[in-house]
């Protein structure tokens, strides 16, 4: 927050608030931790925060709650993004799981892990293992070339020591340089010991009770790997959003508009599939069609949710995720949407290119998608 403050130029005492997204909120990240880090950060009391979960949305829904409240003329400068550091605060760290342990919801709806799901949609739709890597390769191959390029260096800054200002990081440390499908093709399945743990109310097992909701299929095939999915990461990104008169009262130069944002429910149990009507619905606000986006950020949480989202709406690979995606770099879960809108306004102004959508799938059957455009 403070990064983006001294990028910015404003005072913090100009801001009306913070929304920030987080996933698990537990331990460090618990209480409400976008106002912990308003008083962590120095920054004046009389400023606030929220912090909100929509899963891993909550960064891309961070910023569109912070879009919605200077669109609306309440508000005209507010702080928006998301952070998690799924390496201090795991996954599972609050205790909810899928479903808050709601036994009432279960005997209603028995949803399965992600992992789960997304071998679910590549055994339906027939997406195999090769395509799969092919797509991660490629992941890796962009973002390699990306960091050599410097095409993050506008968006990056060092985490350094609070005490010494010694620099503790500044590059992403994930992204496997000369990565090979030769490596990638000896990962051994993720999610075969998952999907045949006996959890379920009659102690079926994850992947019956999957196949439960999907009875066409025999089995899932699970073709997702350690390669092949999105990485475990810690991560934080904040943006800064202006309404037209905090943009000339602070003679700020605005670097794109949002100019629509939808988002999406799915089938819960497969769960991963809302990309795709989320997309179309922000389209349809916007009254424009898939060929009408320049760029496209779709969320790598498994390499079959691009692979589908484009298959459905018939969008070149050419477009999306062209410095790579969570496969190379992680998917800190409640940062990667305000990263994704971060690193698509970058790619729009590197490239001279005018509009960009930003897609994430989501827990519990949902999608998020925002469009916006180059100033």
């Amino acid at each position: 927050m403070r990064e983006t403050l001294r990028r910015t130029g404003v005072d913090a005492k100009h801001v009306d608030d913070v929304v920030i997204g987080c996933v698990s909120q537990a331990q460090e990240q618990g209480a409400c931790i976008a106002r912990n880090a308003v008083l962590a950060a120095g920054l004046p009391d009389d400023l606030t925060g929220t912090t909100l979960n929509r899963f891993c949305g909550s960064g891309l829904q961070a910023v569109n709650f912070a879009a919605m409240g200077v669109a609306s003329g309440h508000q005209s400068l507010v702080l928006a993004g998301g952070v998690e550091s799924m390496s201090r605060v795991p996954m599972g760290s609050d205790g909810g799981g899928i479903d808050g342990n709601n036994l009432h919801l279960r005997k209603r709806l028995f949803q399965v892990p992600q992992g789960i799901s997304a071998d679910l949609i590549a055994t339906r739709e027939g997406f195999t293992r090769a395509e799969l890597d092919a797509f991660a390769l490629v992941s890796q191959q962009r973002t390699e070339a990306a960091q050599k390029d410097g095409r993050f260096a506008r968006a990056l800054f060092a985490v350094r020591d609070p005490d010494s200002e010694k620099v503790l990081l500044e590059v992403d440390e994930l992204p496997r340089h000369g990565a090979t499908i030769e490596a990638f093709a000896k990962l051994e399945p993720a999610f075969v010991g998952m999907g045949a743990a006996a959890l379920g109310p009659n102690q079926e097992t994850l992947d019956d009770l999957a196949l439960a909701r999907y009875p066409e299929l025999k089995s899932i095939s699970h073709v997702h790997t350690a390669g092949n999915s999105s990485g475990i990461v810690d991560g934080a990104c904040t943006l800064l959003l202006a309404s037209d008169d905090a943009v000339k009262a602070h003679g700020l130069r605005p670097r794109a508009r949002i100019r629509a944002m939808a988002t999406a429910g799915a089938e819960p149990v497969i769960m991963l599939t809302a990309p795709t009507p989320a997309s179309q619905r922000a389209l349809a606000k916007a009254k424009m069609s898939a060929k009408d986006i320049d760029l496209w950020e779709i969320n790598e949480a498994f390499a079959v949710v691009p692979l589908q989202t484009m298959r459905n709406l018939g969008i070149d690979h050419d477009k999306v995720n062209v410095n790579g995606g969570s496969i190379a770099l992680g998917h800190p879960l409640g940062a990667t949407g305000a990263m994704l809108l971060q690193t698509a306004v970058d790619e729009l102004e590197r490239r001279g290119l005018g509009t960009a959508l930003v897609t994430l799938c989501i827990g519990g059957g949902m999608g998020i998608s925002t469009i916006i455009e180059r100033v």
